[in-house]
């Protein structure tokens, strides 16, 4: 399988603070890799400079064979993120918030449209279309946010502690819409706290402590949850937060 996300040496520092150090990681199309760790091992950091969101401090990374660094617009037509932040604007629709995300990523005419109705329906939320999202809960608007991180089919997707404030509606409804992405078409990697779920929909895991990985190995080769719990006591060192 060929690779489309590829971090060599990463490392950042906040003043004399290292936060990531010398972080080697490459992914391969398809995979579905969880990345695990303590409150303050790097995980959210790690994901920003994948995302483009922040600039390592040494280091290289490549989405697809695009240097981030050299060529960030090309790498963010690539990628989609969801987090616990939905980055939705409260005065427009559903309808209204996808279609401006998709105009940004170029999408326009029918296939924006059909593109719109097909993730309100995958969703839910078809029949709150023409409702501002200053209405919504919650809830709705962490799946409206799931939609527009898929707007422009990204081919890597990245998910960083996405059940935050999640109902159990949305986390339904959040699984179902990342088991029906075809691996073919997008990656995933997902920053949780959430061992069960890891070891449920991963293929790989991948565990930071103290800004370093400390273990990465493919999901088959890890016998059940508690397993992957034990695996994880033993790797970091302050493990309060699992």
């Amino acid at each position: 399988m060929d690779s489309i996300l590829s971090l060599s040496n990463v490392s950042k520092s906040y003043g004399n603070f290292p936060v990531l150090k010398g972080i080697d990681l490459d992914i391969r199309k398809g995979e579905f890799v969880a990345i695990l760790g303590s409150n303050g091992a790097g995980k959210t950091t790690l994901v920003k400079i994948m995302s483009t969101l922040s600039s390592p401090s040494e280091g290289v990374v490549e989405i697809s064979g695009h240097n981030v660094a050299d060529d960030p617009a090309s790498v963010r037509s690539m990628i989609g993120v969801i987090s616990h932040e939905t980055h939705l604007y409260n005065d427009l629709t559903a309808e209204e918030n996808l279609r401006f995300f998709g105009k940004m990523y170029g999408i326009r005419g029918d296939g924006l449209e059909d593109r719109i109705n097909e993730l309100l329906e995958q969703v839910e939320l078809s029949g709150r279309s023409d409702d501002r999202v200053v209405t919504f809960s919650r809830g709705m608007k962490q799946r409206l946010s799931i939609a527009r991180s898929l707007i422009h089919e990204p081919q890597l997707l990245f998910l960083d502690e996405p059940y935050t404030g999640l109902d159990q509606h949305a986390s339904r409804t959040f699984e179902k819409v990342l088991q029906d992405l075809d691996p073919k078409d997008t990656t995933r990697v997902m920053v949780t706290h959430d061992l069960i779920r890891t070891f449920q929909m991963c293929n790989r895991v991948v565990i930071l402590d103290h800004g370093r990985i400390v273990f990465d190995s493919p999901m088959s080769d890890v016998g059940s949850a508690e397993e992957l719990k034990e695996i994880y006591i033993s790797n970091v060192k302050s493990h309060s937060s699992i």
